[in-house]
């Protein structure tokens, strides 16, 4: 997921300057040994959270931050010989803002790794920083495809990307409601535009006939693009975008009356969404992910993590919560392996596999994961309720 990146030529090629002559000064054998660093004798390493923590989209960024937080706490109480500080930059899902925390987080405060940026805007702006920088980094939530296909080697994501999502819930609406026309719309930031594009292309193939639109971010009256929903009559409406977007866009399509199916992808799943929409008018709403959010009546280590997160957050886990812990799961075994420097925990993310709460965590060549599943929500009732994987899921009312 992640915001359009506005162009910046010139100020993203100075930060990368700047990145190289601050990572260049990090390795001179601190503690943090951030930077591809010499630390081998670091008793501390800090890893980076880079995310919106305090935006309009933030309820996608702060389970994650807390799953990772939880990661991290639990392995430093077992008194380790090197702990993990976890340090937070809010990017607030800029990417202008995360080009500009990269150089402080590698220079100033040496990090060793980095779990994000969450979005792929911000990733797309800052994924060559990092790589020049020689810092690992995971997302566990940014979803555009065309990331793997930097050439980055310090990259990685334990989450699905949009080729993979879109299809999932394209081919789980067809079967689910047999649509003949669709209309798919978005607004222009980096994920939004991406996912909308993976749908659609699916439709296509599958012989739906799709009518398109797009509003900009800022923009909070989508009259326009709703007359050209009630023209175009279609028989299933998806909205590539996040939620706060995409609550406002729901309650306005159904204040104008219409009332076709209303769907949308990870960036979409949130409270906030039923919120922003009104109970009422987010009824039926289909939301998919290539997230398993854990419930209540979760069993095994599941409803550990579940039991676990409740009591240190006061709140249940929510989307990408379990991704988050798993991304700092791989950083605290390259730690256990003894690996405390930037290039030795990247050389053992290329061997890395195990279990994990959100689903088994191995990376490609390229940083893709090799697991990407696609989950099935419905608002039903006021509330977001897991139907299942993508090819099994089945919708409990009409949206």
């Amino acid at each position: 997921m992640g915001p359009k990146i506005v162009s910046r030529a010139g100020f993203i090629a100075a930060g990368m300057a700047l990145t190289l002559t601050l990572s260049a000064c990090a390795g001179s054998g601190s503690d943090n040994s951030g930077g591809g660093g010499d630390g081998g004798g670091a008793s501390t390493i800090t890893i980076g959270f880079m995310g919106d923590l305090t935006g309009e989209n933030s309820g996608i960024v702060i389970p994650p931050r807390n799953g990772a937080k939880m990661a991290f706490d639990e392995y430093n109480a077992t008194n380790p010989k090197v702990k993990i500080e976890l340090k937070e930059y809010d990017s607030q899902g800029k990417p202008e803002q995360a080009t500009a925390l990269v150089p402080q987080a590698i220079g100033q405060d040496k990090i060793t790794g980095l779990i994000g940026p969450a979005f792929s805007g911000e990733s797309k702006a800052v994924g060559a920083q990092l790589d020049q920088g020689k810092i690992p980094s995971i997302s566990p939530s940014a979803t555009n495809p065309g990331l793997a296909a930097n050439g980055w080697k310090y990259w990685h994501r334990v989450v699905a990307n949009d080729d993979d999502q879109g299809p999932g819930i394209a081919n789980f609406l067809i079967t689910a409601l047999s649509p003949k026309k669709a209309f798919v719309i978005s607004d222009d930031q980096e994920y939004s535009v991406g996912i909308a594009d993976a749908v659609k292309k699916t439709f296509d193939e599958k012989g739906v006939t799709t009518a398109t639109d797009k509003f900009a971010q800022t923009a909070s009256d989508y009259s326009s693009s709703v007359s050209k929903i009630q023209s175009a009559a279609p028989d299933v409406i998806f909205f590539g975008g996040y939620y706060a977007q995409g609550g406002r866009l729901l309650k306005q399509l159904r204040d104008a009356g219409v009332k076709a199916p209303f769907v949308s992808g990870d960036g979409s799943l949130d409270p906030q969404l039923v919120s922003a929409a009104g109970p009422a008018a987010a009824n039926g709403a289909i939301v998919g992910c290539p997230c398993n959010i854990p419930s209540e009546d979760v069993t095994g280590k599941l409803k550990t993590f579940y039991d676990n997160y409740k009591k240190k957050f006061n709140t249940a886990p929510a989307i990408y919560a379990t991704e988050g812990y798993d991304a700092a799961t791989a950083f605290i075994d390259a730690v256990k392996a003894g690996n405390t420097t930037s290039d030795k925990i990247n050389d053992f993310l290329k061997t890395l596999s195990f279990d994990g709460i959100s689903k088994p965590i191995k990376f490609k060549d390229n940083g893709e994961p090799e697991a990407n599943d696609i989950f099935i929500y419905q608002v039903v009732d006021g509330a977001v309720k897991l139907l299942g994987p993508s090819d099994k899921a089945k919708l409990e009312t009409e949206g």
